[in-house]
């Protein structure tokens, strides 16, 4: 039976991670949950290092860390686990993580963390629309399709240093159209900075992000999402550029410094 290790960055008590212990269970009844216990989004891949981890435990098998999401999987690898798990799960987060968002995700960022301790990873995000200014989420469609993809991968050739990113549109499972192997979009993002001041006088920060479409390329998880398609994309640890490699190696091979 398969040992599955569940997380995600939105905390112990979001509606997502209920999802996915229903995907989870219908591999194994050997599931462990370790969550960050307040929401940790846009924390990406941080480990905590100056501060003490709390650890609580809530029932069997189920704990909450005040940490990252990287801290959840250390620590579920390194003192709770009796063994280590053979899949690690990281979501189903609220909202996509598409294109270079990736870098900023807490719930990728556990499923990198997966990914180099040598377990096979997956990330799982749920998109929405905004309905009126309220989140109107189809939580079924990531319950509907995630098992028959994540069987899929289970029967794959691991490969060290590879995690894959799953995203589900923002539609019923009805609507869904099919699966695309997408390859990562870019974003760009408006970064604005409010300045408040609190009862005492102190000033304080609010930071603003509003996104835009810059590369929606026709095989990006952007433009999977956004025509009903799940996206599926293989991601990799190693962020060497090849070409550009070769290009300083040809550069250089005559200097001698």
């Amino acid at each position: 039976m398969l040992r599955i290790l569940l997380t995600n960055d939105d905390g112990i008590n979001a509606e997502g991670l209920e999802i996915l212990e229903k995907i989870a269970s219908h591999f194994s009844d050997d599931v462990w949950i370790v969550a960050p216990e307040t929401d940790q989004s846009g924390m990406a891949h941080s480990i905590t290092l100056s501060n003490p981890l709390r650890l609580r435990k809530l029932g069997d098998r189920r704990f909450c860390v005040r940490g990252t999401p990287t801290d959840c999987v250390l620590m579920a690898l390194k003192h709770i686990m009796p063994e280590a798990p053979d899949l690690i799960l990281s979501g189903v987060n609220i909202g996509g993580n598409l294109a270079n968002d990736v870098t900023y995700s807490g719930t990728v960022a556990g499923a990198i963390e997966g990914s180099l301790q040598g377990i096979l990873s997956v990330a799982l995000s749920q998109e929405f629309r905004a309905d009126e200014g309220r989140r109107k989420v189809h939580w079924t469609t990531a319950e509907t399709f995630a098992p028959p993809i994540l069987k899929k991968l289970l029967n794959l050739e691991r490969k060290s240093g590879l995690f894959y990113n799953l995203n589900f549109p923002a539609c019923e499972p009805s609507r869904v159209k099919n699966i695309k192997i997408a390859s990562l979009g870019k974003l760009s993002h408006v970064v604005n900075i409010d300045e408040r001041v609190d009862g005492r006088g102190l000033p304080y920060f609010w930071m603003h992000f509003q996104r835009a479409i810059n590369s929606a390329r026709e095989d990006s998880d952007i433009q999977a999402v956004r025509n009903d398609f799940i996206s599926l994309c293989p991601l990799q640890l190693d962020l060497t550029d090849y070409h550009m490699k070769r290009t300083l190696e040809e550069l250089f091979k005559e200097v001698k410094l």
